[in-house]
């Protein structure tokens, strides 16, 4: 019976079911299969327990704060910003894509808005200035994956829950990471746009540095208010999110852009974005439970053991799986299906769970600009109109480099980890 497991989870994904529906009917089925049935009195406390933790807290307020933000005026704030620093370089527009959503990452926290928001702004301004429509969505997809990464960052928080690691220590570990992709990006950028003779701007089209700086003050107060309270020890993530939610609201009426209606959206948003990601985390701790009662993590362990491909050799083969599974799988399923697997492995052969975390987030947000589903690529395509493909084979050159700056991150522990040793939040050399 245990093999028809699979087949029917297939059946199950077929038929249109929700991806918590299937993992959780998977889950049961699979009980009964592996002879497991009678510990399904025990499951109910099981995922109690998985989503009974106070760091998952702060998920739906950064959600929310990040909604307010989006919603309130405050794109255009951090693309004249960008513009007034690197606008008058040449391929400035492609500098300014990248560089917003380095600012918008520590607001938003998601690759999603940010491919949204800069579709329906830069795209098209880079397409009045020369640049064709597939580069500029090309880029637009490529840099929107620093959102994840640069604190607040919400697929952080979820890893952080899942394996008990600090949030804190997760969110100064994103930053360097975070800094050195988008000046990768950058680089790859200048290459294009040497080559390619794109346009810089004029001075009479970059706002002045100064008067831009003092009116993107409230927008870039939000990553200064999330960081500063928690490194220094003033909040907990949960209660500097709360903050956040208030200084969103803040930065919506000072841009006049967030109305009543605005607010009511980003709330609804907000239950349908964290309801469906804890849905998730219930199907899958299901399976993460049989998992540890089939002893599975041991499995795999003596397995690695076997094929004596130590730490340095899992941990290749742990991120080739985690980049195939990104390119199929939304980032909160494979970290809920897979980080409780094959992560202990891994902490087992001596990696820091701080790093293994980055590692492993930085390698799924590389799936969101990947075909066959790539997140990020799907929704430039349709706010842009540029084919699906096309865009996929325009995104490649920057997905190398993201690939290239993640083997990076793996071979020098000492990038991520930097800025947690420095506050004390992680030990060793």
């Amino acid at each position: 019976m245990t093999y028809l497991i699979p087949l029917i989870a297939i059946l199950f994904l077929g038929s249109g079911l929700a991806i918590a529906y299937v993992i959780g009917g998977s889950a049961v089925l699979a009980f009964w299969g592996t002879g497991n049935e009678r510990y399904l009195a025990i499951l109910p406390q099981q995922i109690f327990s998985k989503i009974d933790v106070f760091a998952l807290m702060s998920m739906p307020l950064f959600i929310l704060a990040g909604e307010f933000m989006n919603r309130g005026g405050v794109t255009t704030a951090l693309i004249n910003l960008s513009m007034a620093i690197v606008g008058r370089i040449r391929g400035g527009l492609g500098h300014v894509n990248i560089l917003t959503s380095v600012f918008f990452a520590g607001i938003s926290g998601s690759a999603v808005a940010d491919a949204a928001a800069l579709s329906n702004t830069l795209v098209p301004a880079m397409r009045e200035r020369g640049y064709s429509n597939v580069y500029a969505s090309a880029v637009t997809a490529a840099s929107s994956i620093i959102g994840p990464i640069v604190p607040p960052s919400i697929i952080l928080i979820f890893y952080g829950a899942l394996m008990g690691t600090s949030v804190t220590a997760l969110f100064l570990a994103g930053i360097i990471p975070g800094l050195i992709l988008a000046a990768a990006l950058i680089l790859v950028n200048a290459f294009f746009a040497i080559r390619d003779e794109h346009p810089r701007l004029e001075r009479a089209d970059t706002p002045k540095f100064l008067p831009t700086v003092l009116t993107s003050l409230p927008a870039l107060s939000l990553p200064i208010i999330i960081l500063g309270g928690i490194v220094l020890g003033w909040t907990t993530p949960t209660e500097a999110a709360a903050i956040a939610v208030f200084a969103a609201l803040a930065a919506g009426w000072f841009y006049a852009g967030l109305d009543k209606s605005g607010i009511v959206e980003a709330l609804r948003r907000t239950a349908m974005l964290s309801g469906s990601i804890f849905i998730i985390i219930c199907a899958v701790s299901a399976l993460g439970y049989l998992g540890a009662l089939e002893r599975i993590p041991e499995a795999i362990s003596d397995l690695v053991a076997a094929l004596g491909l130590g730490p340095a050799g899992y941990m290749i083969v742990l991120n080739i799986i985690f980049l195939v599974a990104g390119m199929v799988l939304d980032i909160p399923v494979a970290l809920a299906l897979l980080v409780p697997l094959l992560a202990p492995v891994a902490l087992a052969n001596g990696a820091d769970p701080v790093h293994l975390g980055i590692v492993l987030c930085f390698n799924l947000c590389i799936g969101l600009v990947s075909p066959p589903l790539g997140g990020c690529l799907l929704v430039v395509s349709t706010v842009t109109g540029v084919n699906y493909w096309k865009l996929a084979r325009s995104v490649l050159p920057f997905v190398l480099v993201q690939i290239a700056v993640l083997f990076l991150l793996i071979e020098i522990p000492s990038i991520s980890l930097f800025l947690p040793r420095a506050f004390g939040l992680v030990t060793g050399g």
